[in-house]
């Protein structure tokens, strides 16, 4: 069912190729956004994923495009904020929804993957906070970050939860300061979520076995 409760807005969703990405493109554009889609890696299902869902939200009359960019790098992350001032001269909404973390253990991490953890949940969301922030001055935007039941509840094998958890702090400061500037920032966490994330996720964590199978 459509709506026009977003018209003339411009929306970015980090990590919108599939998932709870995905599901909030759709959403946003049946409700009347125009929508730029990110996924991480050129090449792969999730490219083929983001032009799957780029086909579908244009044939609901919204502008929309799909851009490869790694937001844990900060040159990537800027020729997207580019590209997207380019291509709408606006944002509206920046929902940071982009995460990768291996699922162990926190003290069995690898250098690397510590450092994967990092500069992609936490350093790649506060470097997409800064390059969106000159377009959402202009009409007073709005920032939501999708966090996890991982910041509240211990899971031995998630430490992306430690990510969210952080990103929670950084959410409530940037609420204060950027609220001078008629930023909203939020967080906002839906709870379990059947994704492809939740079928490892299950294989870790005893209690989501008793979850019924259909919610």
């Amino acid at each position: 069912m459509q709506s026009n409760a977003f018209e003339g807005k411009v929306a970015l969703i980090t990590g919108s190729s599939r998932g709870i990405g995905s599901a909030i493109a759709r959403k946003l554009a049946l409700s009347g956004a125009d929508v730029a889609l990110n996924f991480r890696k050129a090449g792969g299902s999730s490219q083929a994923q983001g032009e799957k869902l780029l086909k579908e939200i244009t044939e609901m009359g919204r502008r929309s495009f799909l851009i490869q960019a790694d937001i844990s790098q900060k040159e990537s992350v800027k020729k997207l904020f580019d590209e997207i001032n380019e291509k709408f001269g606006q944002l509206d909404l920046l929902i940071l929804n982009a995460a990768k973390a291996p699922f162990k253990p926190i003290e069995k991490l690898l250098e690397r993957e510590l450092r994967q953890l990092v500069e992609t949940n936490y350093l790649g969301n506060i470097f997409c906070i800064q390059q969106a922030l000159p377009l959402l001055k202009k009409n007073g935007g709005k920032v939501v970050f999708i966090s996890s039941l991982g910041s509240r509840f211990y899971n031995p094998s998630y430490p992306l939860g430690n990510m969210k958890a952080a990103m929670e702090s950084v959410v409530r400061d940037c609420a204060e300061s950027l609220g001078e500037e008629n930023i909203s920032v939020n967080a906002v966490c839906g709870g379990i979520v059947k994704t492809d994330s939740f079928k490892v996720l299950r294989l870790y964590w005893e209690e989501i076995s008793l979850m019924p199978d259909e919610f």
